[in-house]
């Protein structure tokens, strides 16, 4: 088995981490990240099996559980009702129910309001050399998300700010500071929710809160607290993702001094697709083993956890010529940036409506855009995102 080692943290893996996925890929599709202290699997083959596979999941085994310290217990709490960190039937039941009220239609319905959003953004952008990821990348996910939601867009920035603190949990650099942050986070985010559900359940209106209120399965609907954790799930990893993607794929088509036509309504979905191929937002998802398997040969012992490296997974050169090139006629829509099988991301339709809607409407509303100052990525990993977007409309 080979072992490699690689970093997270380090500042040129930050800035180009696909050098290292390239290395890796042509030594071995798995190998032990010494680093993460886990298994890795690099190559797209493996990622795409590996998440389609019911022998594992995200759940921790019971056995693996550990006392949860007393300055994350309010983070630990919404976590544990968090259908993203569940498996079986508990799984499926939330995900059902979310299912039921997160429906294509609404969805659909929401296109009006991305138009809205994105023409009033753009109107409010200043004159010349300004950050493109506050002025738009950010806001407009999370105008989006509170309209689904129900939630007044004046709270934008309170969603804003609890989302960015719970969501940094997950990355390398995590200390102290930044677990007592997503902790804070968590009581705010929670008493304001649980706050906002009972209106909802004593005045109902047309939105996703209320829809999931009333949103059963055999008789069985969500609790509160599940109300809760779906609701902060929806927001962080829809609101998060899309926003990492938007600054990327800006970049990405800026760099490339990519074509209108790229971007043309006939053209615009397949663009999207290779954009989230070539510069994802998220570049690991990992799965805990619920009984001992071999993965290329590799035993993976049960209680063991795998990364899942998708940022890797969508530069394999054996599902694409040339993946290091970006190219929206690589019919790119076997990427894995929103993940596969079970947990597949609920959202992913609402994320590419936003996408293909706010870079057709940025490019048309300003066709001679262009970077001011060179982008450069933040010290977020696994989440691949840029520090700022200095651009000059």
């Amino acid at each position: 088995m080979k072992t490699l080692f690689q970093s997270p943290t380090d500042p040129q893996f930050i800035q180009d981490p696909y050098a290292f996925y390239t290395k890796a890929r042509h030594e071995t599709p798995v190998a032990f990240w010494d680093d993460y202290g886990m298994l890795a699997a690099f190559d797209h083959a493996t990622v795409h099996s590996l998440l389609r596979d019911k022998r594992l999941g995200r759940e921790v085994p019971k056995d693996l559980r550990k006392p949860v310290p007393e300055h994350l217990q309010q983070f630990d709490l919404i976590e544990q009702h968090s259908m993203l960190e569940k498996e079986g039937d508990t799984h499926r039941r939330l995900r059902g129910l979310v299912l039921r009220a997160f429906t294509s239609r609404r969805i659909a319905n929401l296109q009006g309001d991305i138009v809205e959003i994105c023409e009033d953004l753009i109107n409010r952008f200043p004159k010349g050399e300004f950050d493109l990821i506050p002025a738009y990348c950010t806001q407009l996910p999370v105008r989006v998300i509170a309209r689904l939601l129900g939630v007044p867009e004046e709270h934008g920035d309170d969603l804003l700010r609890w989302s960015n603190a719970m969501v940094a949990m997950y990355q390398a650099n995590r200390s102290r500071a930044i677990e007592d942050a997503a902790n804070t986070a968590a009581t705010e985010f929670s008493a304001f929710l649980r706050s906002y559900i009972e209106t909802r359940r004593n005045a109902p209106g047309d939105d996703l809160i209320t829809n999931l209120i009333a949103a059963e399965e055999d008789g069985t609907k969500l609790s509160t607290d599940e109300l809760i954790g779906t609701c902060v799930l929806l927001l962080n990893a829809g609101h998060e993702a899309t926003v990492h993607s938007m600054g990327n794929a800006v970049k990405t088509l800026l760099e490339h001094q990519s074509s209108p036509e790229l971007l043309s309504v006939e053209n615009i979905a397949e663009t999207t697709e290779e954009l989230l191929r070539f510069d994802p937002p998220l570049h690991i998802f990992t799965r805990y083993a619920y009984e001992d398997i071999e993965v290329c040969g590799i035993p993976l012992k049960k209680g063991q956890e795998i990364a899942l490296v998708l940022g890797s997974a969508g530069r394999c050169e054996h599902i694409w010529d040339q993946p290091d090139q970006f190219s929206p006629s690589k019919n790119s829509k076997s990427h894995v940036a929103f993940g596969g099988g079970l947990h597949f991301c609920v959202g992913a339709p609402l994320a590419r409506l936003e996408l293909q809607i706010g870079l057709k409407m940025l490019f048309d509303a300003c066709p001679n855009l262009k970077l001011a100052q060179t982008p450069r990525y933040a010290d977020s990993y696994h989440f691949h995102k840029l520090e700022q977007l200095i651009i000059a409309p």
